[in-house]
């Protein structure tokens, strides 16, 4: 057991600290926090180690609310107050920046913050497991379910959904040892589950944001932080208009809808069937007949299409990135302007070397704490091809 000083917050939340030439990491700190560690596992000079003790809490430590936190491998910033929950969170991207995409960006990173700081989600997966009946989620580090009653962060809507799917389940229906259940909410207080283990038909959901209206359900992807998706529109499109743009990885059309009605001529690519099929009811609805819808591959449409001049590009990748080499493709193609919505600043950082080295440049980044409670940060970089400012 050694003592340490935690210096700061780096990716994927761990406190950093020095001590007998380690450099050691450590869940569940706060900047300033004097703790005694027990050293769990090293890798060369780095060592990665839990609280034994917490000797001086730093100044932006606070009384997590969960019960289950340190336990379940959701939240891992609840003993960081909200105000030190964001500035950790623009320090770890611009760690990535700096380490992973060596990239010196010395201009401000606004950051938006959310409403709530707890009963924001919107959408969850809930676990379970037929042999123990436990309901919940996956315990830290591990594929155990932790039997869950309640969790702060989901909605009231979310959280009486949970309540009640776990009293009203009937687990001898069940023929998987582990099963999931995707749950999300809608207008009106709607709900939507799906799991492979259920014959119920998914329910279908709206969100209105603004003049759109968005279609989507428990099966597809959708923004988790309902409060945040105007400031998400906002910081990827702004004010932008031309005459084409790409929307790629476009779900269910979030960006889609909007861009439509900027620009004379939208190609959106999403790969999901069931999020492409409400992205065509969502243009249809929106008497958007300017928009192409294509079911295909990011990596397939960008290597297989002819691309002419192309005003915008906008991605959304899942938190993995974009497939190999797609990056470099976008940027052979050359768009003037990139806008890059990203869930994970390490890929984010990765992929912003590859375009500032093909001519790009940062025009601004902008950090968009939908998941608070935990390191995840959404990340907007908007980027100009040098010679079309």
């Amino acid at each position: 057991m050694i003592q340490v000083r935690v210096e700061k917050i780096v990716p994927r939340g761990f406190g950093l600290a020095f001590a007998e030439n380690l450099t050691v990491l450590t869940p569940f700190t706060a900047p300033g926090d004097v703790l005694k560690v027990r050293i769990a596992e090293v890798k060369k000079r780095m060592a990665f180690a839990e609280i034994v003790e917490i000797v001086e809490p730093g100044p932006r430590r606070v009384e997590p609310l969960c019960e289950y936190f340190g336990k379940c491998g959701g939240c891992n910033f609840q003993q960081l107050s909200y105000s030190g929950q964001l500035a950790a969170k623009i320090g770890i991207v611009r760690d990535c920046l700096n380490r992973i995409g060596k990239i010196n960006y010395e201009a401000e990173i606004q950051i938006v913050s959310s409403p709530s700081e707890f009963g924001y989600r919107s959408r969850a997966r809930w676990h379970l497991d037929r042999t123990t009946r436990r309901f919940g989620y996956y315990r830290r580090d591990s594929h155990e379910v932790i039997d869950l009653g309640s969790c702060p962060i989901l909605t009231p809507g979310l959280q009486s959904t949970l309540e009640y799917t776990r009293q009203s389940l009937d687990w001898e229906s069940l023929w998987s040892e582990q099963a999931e259940i995707e749950a999300a909410t809608g207008e009106g207080g709607r709900v939507s589950l799906y799991s492979a283990e259920m014959a119920e038909p998914t329910a279908e959901l709206t969100h209105k944001e603004g003049d759109e209206t968005y279609l989507f359900s428990a099966q597809t992807f959708f923004q988790t932080n309902k409060f945040l998706i105007g400031a998400l529109i906002s910081a990827a499109i702004g004010n932008m208009k031309g005459k084409t743009a790409y929307d790629l990885y476009s779900g269910v059309g979030l960006f889609t809808l909007p861009l439509g009605r900027r620009f004379e001529k939208v190609v959106a690519v999403e790969s999901n069937p069931i999020a492409a099929r409400f992205a065509a009811k969502n243009i249809e609805n929106a008497r958007l007949s300017n928009v192409e819808n294509v079911e295909e591959c990011v990596e397939g449409f960008l290597k297989s299409h002819k691309h002419g001049a192309v005003d915008l590009l906008v991605l959304d990748p899942p938190r993995a990135g974009t497939e190999k080499g797609t990056i470099q493709t976008i940027a052979d193609i050359g768009p003037d302007r990139i806008s890059y919505v990203s869930c994970e600043p390490s890929i984010l950082a990765r992929d912003l070397r590859v375009l500032l080295d093909a001519n790009y440049q940062i025009e601004s980044i902008t950090a968009i704490d939908l998941f608070p409670q935990t390191h995840h940060i959404e990340t907007v970089a908007n980027l100009t091809l040098i010679g079309n400012t």
